[in-house]
């Protein structure tokens, strides 16, 4: 008999692994640094007021009658969510949210990409072509949307005017207003909106590239196609992955800037979750059925993390 089972032998049975995770996490509080905590503990704190809390609060209320007009509540279980499931408002508005969200990242990603690969080449005033790139970004959302629509108004606006007035069209109409043209409108200024952020990322990306790998690339032969996709797109690729994740979780939350632009109108052509949720929350004061959307909306992101995270892991795994 070896040593090493002689030794195992007399060192008993192994505890269990929920017992050695609860041993060490408790082993690693006692090692905390105190002070450490202190100074860290102000900011948990926040974090459980400002975000676990309204979570919490949130699956609570999906579960129950709430209304906003009386004080009292039951407990309902899943009858809210049995009915978001049969009701096609629902269904509607979250296919528009999903249009919105894919229609919005692949056109920001595509015009981000473009304008930080042009901007990459450019050696005189580059500086200043990235700060006039960036300027749709560096306003907030209301400021974007009032813009937008003083630009847009059939009345007043800008382009319907000039537009009128080039002969292009006959009458002013506004793009926000018409059932044909609302959709694309909103997507094409989310679109210019969003893509400074993958602009600068991206550029940034590029930076870190060893211009060693073009000059050998070039030497072997390689055409611009394979230079992109063998050299750039494989040292871009965990930029450009994390900030779709980041960009769908924000596009498929946002609310602010569709609900300024067309309130979700006209019709419900461009009512998402989000302003449904809304709708039915502070309009029909339903702050059960509300509630449930949005428990059922955060899970839908965390699954959509989920796969995404695992597609990045399952890409880094395949580089090494």
């Amino acid at each position: 008999m070896s040593s090493l089972t002689v030794a195992r032998q007399t060192a008993g049975p192994n505890p269990s692994p929920q017992r050695r995770t609860v041993k060490g996490l408790w082993k690693r509080l006692a090692r905390a640094d105190k002070v450490g905590v202190a100074f860290v503990l102000p900011s948990m704190l926040a974090v459980i007021g400002l975000l676990i809390y309204p979570v919490l609060s949130s699956v609570y209320y999906s579960l129950t009658d709430q209304n906003l007009l009386r004080p009292d509540h039951e407990i309902v279980w899943l009858d809210n969510f049995r009915r978001l499931i049969t009701n096609a408002e629902f269904w509607s508005a979250f296919a528009t949210s999903v249009r919105w969200t894919a229609g919005s990242i692949v056109g920001q990603l595509l015009l981000g990409l473009l304008l930080a690969l042009c901007l990459d080449k450019v050696r005189s005033f580059s500086g200043l072509y990235r700060v006039l790139l960036i300027v749709p970004w560096a306003f907030p959302p209301i400021i974007i949307g009032f813009g937008w629509q003083w630009i847009l108004d059939d009345v007043y606006g800008f382009l319907p005017n000039l537009l009128t007035a080039l002969g292009i069209t006959t009458e002013n109409v506004s793009p926000l207003a018409d059932p044909a043209t609302v959709f694309g409108t909103v997507l094409g200024i989310n679109v210019w909106f969003g893509a400074p952020l993958f602009m600068v990322n991206i550029l940034a990306a590029l930076k870190t590239i060893p211009k060693e790998q073009y000059e050998a690339a070039l030497m072997d032969g390689a055409n611009a196609w394979q230079r992109f996709s063998f050299i750039t797109l494989r040292h871009i690729r965990n930029v450009i992955g994390l900030l779709v994740i980041l960009r769908v979780i924000w596009v498929f939350n946002n609310f602010e800037l569709l609900f300024l632009l067309t309130g979700g109108g006209p019709g419900n052509l461009t009512t998402t979750l989000p302003i449904f949720a809304y709708r039915t929350g502070w309009g029909l004061h339903q702050l059960g059925m509300a509630s449930a959307i949005t428990v059922l909306l955060l899970i839908f992101l965390l699954l959509m993390a989920r796969i995404a995270f695992a597609a990045l892991n399952y890409w880094e795994r395949e580089d090494s």
